[in-house]
């Protein structure tokens, strides 16, 4: 089956015969009470209802449905409830300041926003006036709001379709900078260039039926919606779903359920990794690691690889943004994970698609392309790209340059065509990598579960080490920093002391604030 219509997902899954068990590591907050093992025809029978209640507080075609809720794969079934409808749904993360989440429903002036009594106590708070016209809460009853439980489930509306062109999702970008960005994406750019492309049984690496995909991941973000559309299509056998990291909750459904298959957060790689040591841990059978959102460092990489007992496990890494998904990829094995130069080769991330994605670096100032192998601008072009910014239509334009889209990444377009990621615009140093950095740092301290390098506009950059106890030998520290560009004595935190994004990655502006009262050095212009 080949994804066409996120309204009709399921029921068209269903009827195809598909036979995916999936299995919760907590009931749906849509659902609480029906436990934790969905078949493909439940989950449609629950889209269809769920369409049903939001038509029966009065979502309509064309309306914005906000839904911002606790991390769960019912973030992307209440949207596709809503595309049902004929209405565009942009999922926000509970896990947004209350400021920013405020900012972000005024650009959209939501219809409807769908959410729990304590978001909707807090936008309150701080909002001038209501956040939407109609306010439907997911887990009780709030006043001026009508609980979803209590809405009419009994005539779901004959779905409406749209034009491939037209509005479909919203996401929003993951907001290291600043405010994030949200994201508008129609059917044709995020089903059938994205979708439909990874929904085919590739060697090797394609999904089969037999397979046991986890997911531990932002469920309100872009890459979720296109994943769900692609495993609804490739139908499983089964499907685990994780809504936390913490590795004690993880491994009994792990090890009920065997992935052969995992996509996580490279925040959840990290805060799972302990499993990885553990005597018939739970990553045994898995041949196909994924991870999208960013590089994830070579120690955790190696440790996974490892994890599995087959005999060539892979980790397939891509390189992308919201609004473009993914534009490039690599394959780590084994071998390549424990290569001596590692820790500068795992920055490599792979090739453009051919056919689909072309890439090039340029003057980040006066935009000319740069030879190849030299630091620059990456600028890419692909039919994915999304349609624009809501609220935000002249830093929309500012990022276009002629038929190119700018990333905001400084990186290396190598001469055999591959690309590595130095860092983001807004957060170069002169003279150094930061991530280059943070990779041979995490590699030459093991009791690190993530190393930031925040630069700093009078003087040198300001390392950041996260332990699981906050606290870092100072032998071991000097160890590790010998050969690399002077650094300042390190900040050491634990994981929850890191203000972090809904898909955990590392607020760098908003942790320099924290630790030094200022805005860290680089600049915004391409974010």
């Amino acid at each position: 089956m080949r994804p066409r219509d996120m309204g009709t997902l399921f029921d068209e899954a269903a009827a195809g015969g598909a036979r995916t068990m999936v299995h919760l590591d907590r009931p749906f907050d849509i659902a609480p009470r029906a436990g934790t093992r969905w078949t493909v025809t439940e989950l449609a029978g629950l889209v269809r209802a769920t369409a049903a209640r939001l038509a029966d507080a009065g979502v309509g075609p064309g309306d914005r449905v906000a839904i911002v809720k606790g991390n769960h794969w019912d973030c992307d079934l209440l949207a596709c409830a809503a595309v049902r409808l004929g209405a565009v749904p942009a999922l926000l993360s509970a896990r947004l300041d209350t400021a920013v989440l405020v900012t972000l429903l005024e650009r959209l002036r939501p219809a409807a926003l769908v959410t729990t009594s304590e978001v909707l106590a807090r936008c309150r708070d701080t909002a001038a006036g209501e956040p939407a016209r109609i306010l439907v809460t997911v887990d009780s009853a709030a006043p001026g709001a009508v609980h979803l439980a209590a809405l009419d489930a009994s005539r779901p509306p004959v779905p409406v379709r749209r034009h491939d062109d037209e509005p479909l999702v919203i996401h929003h970008t993951s907001g290291t900078t600043g405010v994030p960005k949200l994201v508008v994406h129609s059917t044709r750019t995020l089903v059938h260039k994205l979708a439909r492309f990874e929904a085919v049984r590739y060697p090797g690496i394609g999904i089969r039926p037999d397979d046991v995909l986890a997911n531990a991941s932002a469920y309100g973000h872009g890459r979720t919606f296109c994943w769900t559309a692609v495993v609804m299509s490739l139908a499983p056998a089964g499907i685990v779903v994780l809504t936390g990291d913490d590795p004690e909750t993880a491994d009994p459904l792990l090890r009920a359920h065997p992935p052969t298959v995992v996509e996580a957060l490279p925040a959840s790689y990290i805060r799972l990794r302990p499993l990885t040591t553990r005597l018939d841990n739970a990553f045994r059978q898995v041949r196909l690691y994924i991870s999208t959102y960013d590089a994830v460092h070579p120690p955790a990489l190696r440790a996974y690889l490892t994890a599995s007992r087959r005999a060539h496990p892979l980790w397939m890494q891509g390189w992308g943004q919201t609004e473009t998904g993914p534009l490039t990829f690599r394959f780590h094995t084994r071998r390549s994970a424990l290569a001596p130069d590692a820790e500068t080769t795992a920055r490599r991330l792979g090739r453009p698609v051919p056919g689909r994605t072309r890439l090039r670096a340029v003057d980040p100032d006066t935009l000319r392309p740069v030879p190849r192998g030299r630091l620059g601008l990456l600028l890419v072009r692909t039919p994915a790209l999304a349609l624009g910014y809501v609220g935000e239509e002249d830093r929309w334009d500012a990022k276009r340059v002629g038929d190119w889209w700018s990333t905001g990444d400084m990186g290396v377009h190598h001469r055999d065509g591959s690309v590595s990621i130095l860092d983001r615009a807004a957060d170069a140093l002169p003279g150094m990598s930061c991530l280059r950095t943070e990779d041979v740092l995490e590699q030459r301290l093991p009791q690190a579960l993530e190393c930031v390098i925040l630069g700093a506009p009078d003087g040198d950059p300001l390392p950041v080490v996260v332990t699981a106890d906050g606290r870092l030998d100072p032998d071991a520290w000097k160890q590790a920093t010998h050969g690399l560009p002077t650094l300042r004595q390190p900040a050491v935190l634990t994981w929850d002391e890191v203000p972090r994004t809904g898909t955990g990655k590392v607020r760098r502006a908003a942790l320099a604030r924290q630790l030094t009262g200022t805005a860290p050095a680089g600049t915004g212009r391409w974010t």
